[in-house]
């Protein structure tokens, strides 16, 4: 019989170096996930993006918490104890991190407008079909698309209109009044004939749609479209700024970094105005670069509504499996009441649509 000892020594705090080859290979292969996974935790606790592949398996931090499962399950059945102390201090991390990032709080004050906004990536145009259905069915009162190239932004104005010379200055005209879903009609043509764009193939074409009259405004200058605008809505003017940074891939991280920056300086210098800054990120709360746009002093409205953790892309795998990247953040005068997320079809990413209530301090 094996004594006491012998059971005992089958435990080690050294490095996994056990003398039986299928538990010594365990160990080892525990050890390697857990050195993947810390080190991307670590980058997370060091509030910074790091390098590839760092900022593409940040999207992905929640599950995270597979791979360190299943390091923990090996740890345990190779007898490692270092193994099972790391795998739980990794675990408790993810943990931590997990909770949702930002502001919850609701603004004070007197509600005086309420908007419904909705954001999609309807991926090189592709899911445009899909969009005007969503459109219509939904009745946002403001709508930014991305990648909505040349025959997207054609089938838009075909489906909702375009201003006059006369309704772009500012005449509220048709359409420009009230809430999106106040009317008892079907939102068809000139349902939207306020717009802001910038013209491009492929992903560069992005576009602003309004019920509500827009004054153009300067964009922020970007690989892919960023227009901006200001809405007056019922005498209340809002900022609007369409956001689509670079993605973080491995050959243009210093340009995603850069164009999230950029993103960063409009929240702050738009911190105490009514601001509604909207569209596919390619970033979320687990990114440094991201969250410094909500330390600016913008609340994410999926967090708001309880949502901060609802996939957004890839929509192949969402709601499962995915990352939030696209999302609509406002300026601390707006209140979020409510967020859900679509399946267009014909497009990698999800539809997002909120309601808004925007705020006057008394």
């Amino acid at each position: 019989m094996r004594n006491a000892t012998a059971e005992a020594d089958e435990w080690t705090d050294d490095a996994p170096v056990e003398r039986r080859g299928g538990t010594r290979a365990g160990a080892w292969f525990a050890a390697l996930l857990l050195t993947g996974v810390s080190t991307v935790v670590g980058c997370r606790i060091a509030d910074t993006d790091g390098i590839t592949p760092v900022p593409q398996l940040l999207a992905f931090l929640p599950w995270l918490l597979a791979p360190t499962a299943v390091a923990l399950l090996f740890a345990a059945l190779s007898r490692w104890r270092l193994g099972l102390v790391w795998s739980v201090a990794v675990l408790a991390a993810l943990a931590w991190y997990i909770e949702p990032y930002g502001k919850s709080s609701q603004p004070d004050g007197a509600p005086v407008a309420e908007l419904r906004v909705l954001t999609s990536n309807v991926e090189f145009g592709q899911a445009t079909d899909g969009l005007i259905d969503a459109i219509r069915d939904q009745r946002p009162d403001l709508v930014f698309v991305q990648e909505c190239e040349y025959t997207c932004e054609e089938k838009l104005e075909q489906a909702f209109g375009k201003a006059t010379e006369d309704k772009a200055t500012g005449d509220e005209g048709e359409g420009g009044e009230g809430r999106a879903d106040s009317g008892s009609g079907a939102v068809g043509k000139g349902s939207y004939p306020y717009r802001q764009a910038v013209e491009g193939a492929g992903s560069d074409g992005s576009v602003i749609l309004s019920r509500h009259p827009l004054k153009p405004a300067a964009g922020i200058p970007a690989t892919m479209g960023m227009p901006g605008a200001t809405a007056d809505v019922k005498g209340n003017e809002i900022r609007l700024q369409l956001a689509h940074p670079m993605p973080p891939l491995p050959t243009h991280l210093s340009t995603w970094r850069e164009e999230l920056s950029d993103l960063r300086d409009y929240a702050n210098a738009n911190r105490t105005r009514p601001t509604v800054l909207a569209g596919d990120f390619n970033a979320s709360q687990d990114h440094a670069a991201f969250r410094r746009i909500l330390d600016a002093g913008f609340g994410d409205a999926a967090r708001l509504t309880g949502d901060a953790r609802t996939p957004s892309w890839p929509a192949r795998t969402a709601p499962p499996l995915g990352a939030q990247i696209d999302h609509v953040l406002v300026s601390r005068d707006f209140s979020a009441n409510r967020a859900r997320f679509l399946d267009l079809g014909d497009t990698d990413h999800r539809t997002l649509v909120v309601d808004l209530t925007l705020f006057k301090s008394t």
